[in-house]
Formats: C-alpha cells, sequence, structure tokens
C-alpha cells in the first residue's frame, strides 16, 4: 500500500471525513476491546473497510467477538454493515449502483442513450489522452518481448483476458493469470525481455499494483493501460498508455473505461499485425481447424 493510500482519511474526502466524525463521537464510553476496535477504524478505515473480522482482531489485539460487538455498539447491525458503510463514505460502492442521473422510471431506450453516451465520451476522451509515441513504445516492447504476463482486476479483469487472447492469437507468448498469488510468483519469475501488461482504470487496484511492483523489481518492462497519470501504477510503468476519462466511480463510468482499454488493446493488436505480417500467417496457420470462433 502506498504512503497516500495508507491513511484512509487523508485520500477519501470530506465525507469519509464527516461519517468518522459521527462515529467518534459514538465511541464514547465503549469498554476497552471495543475501544481498540474503534480507535484502529478511526485511524485506518480504509484496513478496516478490507479486512476480514480476524485480521481486524489481530491488528486491534482483541478477540474476533470483540470486533462484531464494537460493529454493534457503533450503531451497525454487524461488522459486515460496518464495512459497507465504509465503502458507502469513501464512494467505493457507487461502482454497484445505477448512474445517478437515471431513475426507474426511465426506458430502456432512455438507459440505452446514456451508456452510448458514456462510451462516445471515452472514446473522444482517449484520442485527446493517449500518446502514439507511448503506444508505438508499446507495440515495440510487446514485439520484442519473449513472453508477456497479463494483469487486471475487477473490472479490467476482462479486458486482461482479452488482451491476452488477442495477443496470443497473433504469435506473442501471452499469459492472463487470475490468480492473484500465482500472478505475484509469475511475476518475480519474469525478467529483463519480458512485458507485463497491467490493466487498471484507476490506476490504484492494489492487486495490479502489486503484480506490476513485482515485475519491475524483476526487470521486466512493464506498461499500463490506465485512466490517468500520477497514479500508483503509472508510475510504477515503463510505458503508461493513459486512455482519460474519469476515474472510475460508477457503473457507466466503468462501462466507459472498459470500451477505451479495449481501444487500447485493438490498436496494440492490429500494430503488431502490421509491423510483423508472419505474424499473421502464423496465426492463420495455428487456427486453421478450429471451428468458427468469428
Amino acid at each position: 500500500m502506498s504512503d497516500n493510500e495508507s491513511n484512509g482519511v487523508t485520500e477519501s474526502g470530506d465525507t469519509l471525513r464527516r461519517w468518522l466524525g459521527t462515529l467518534q463521537a459514538r465511541a464514547a464510553g465503549l469498554p476497552q476491546s471495543e475501544a481498540r476496535v474503534a480507535e484502529l477504524l478511526l485511524t485506518d478505515p480504509l484496513f478496516v473497510g478490507t479486512a476480514s473480522t480476524s485480521q481486524v482482531a489481530a491488528r486491534a489485539g482483541v478477540s474476533a467477538p470483540s470486533v462484531v460487538r464494537a460493529a454493534r455498539a457503533l450503531g451497525f447491525a454487524g461488522f459486515a454493515e460496518l464495512k459497507l458503510e465504509i465503502a458507502r463514505a469513501r464512494g467505493s460502492a457507487e461502482f454497484f449502483a445505477p448512474p445517478p442521473a437515471l431513475t426507474g422510471d426511465d426506458s430502456a431506450r432512455a438507459i440505452l442513450e446514456a451508456s452510448i453516451r458514456t462510451g462516445v465520451d471515452a472514446l473522444t476522451a482517449l484520442g485527446g489522452a493517449l500518446d502514439p509515441a507511448a503506444l508505438e513504445s508499446a507495440v515495440d516492447a510487446v514485439r520484442a518481448a519473449r513472453q508477456v504476463l497479463v494483469s487486471g482486476a475487477a473490472a479490467s479483469a476482462s479486458v486482461a483476458a482479452d488482451a491476452a487472447f488477442r495477443m496470443r492469437a497473433l504469435g506473442v507468448p501471452t499469459v492472463a493469470i487470475p490468480d492473484h498469488t500465482s500472478a505475484m510468483i509469475a511475476a518475480r519469475l519474469l525478467g529483463p525481455g519480458d512485458v507485463l501488461l497491467a490493466v487498471s482504470s484507476t490506476g490504484r487496484t492494489a492487486a495490479t499494483v502489486d503484480v506490476a511492483d513485482a515485475a519491475s523489481g524483476a526487470g521486466a518492462a512493464v506498461i499500463a493501460v490506465t485512466n490517468q497519470h500520477g497514479t500508483p501504477l503509472a508510475d510504477a510503468a515503463d510505458i503508461a498508455l493513459v486512455v482519460g476519462g474519469v476515474p472510475l466511480t460508477g457503473q457507466m463510468a466503468a462501462a466507459g473505461s472498459r470500451l477505451a482499454q479495449l481501444v487500447v488493446v485493438d490498436a496494440i493488436v492490429a500494430a503488431l499485425a502490421l509491423r510483423d505480417p508472419e505474424r499473421v500467417r502464423r496465426s492463420e496457420r495455428a487456427g486453421i481447424d478450429l471451428p468458427d470462433i468469428s
């Protein structure tokens, strides 16, 4: 976890601060064990929001039942509800919510048009944000790579899987490993001449950043496909393919990010085929007896 992410109060903005303020008022007079849990929550809400009951208990130096009792004493039905409220205060729960501009009364046509506008906005942002020189460098790195490891989690996992399939079909030795532990091992086994292609809309997905750091430490080149500069993933990358657009704050934003990321993958694959026609011929031979996959 980066220094900027270690303190949830610093990273999460006014909404989280206000929410923590209300909890601080509720925490007065708690028994010692529950007070330890409340203190941990107030000092590191991001940890509590992503940890299990046993992990919180171990760090606070209390029992697991004390964590549940503390959550209830603070006004929640249990620890799961406490974690949900942390997510809401941070804004991360918005990913699962419908776009605020739409209502339950909107027609299917209105919902479709909103989705189309989101896609158009994302692709328009991509046209102005993506650096053609960075794209060329990424293509050169993939062309020269001994092997390519592709990493992406959550909403970006589907883009990572598509990139792995498309590049493998062109004869690039490519693997995508969904399991985080296995991906970390694979990243540490990379070396000079290898490439990691890491996909993350926010550029802050801890699992993807960890894999990128491991690959970089092993000497591999890291290519990031992400929304913005200045994020942990973009900073860890040798080549940042920045698609622009808003940070991932809702389902529509996530959909727009995926569209832009997929276009970047299409551009890489098209450039690989154009720069090296022999790859296309090898792919044709490799797929000569495959069923129709179009």
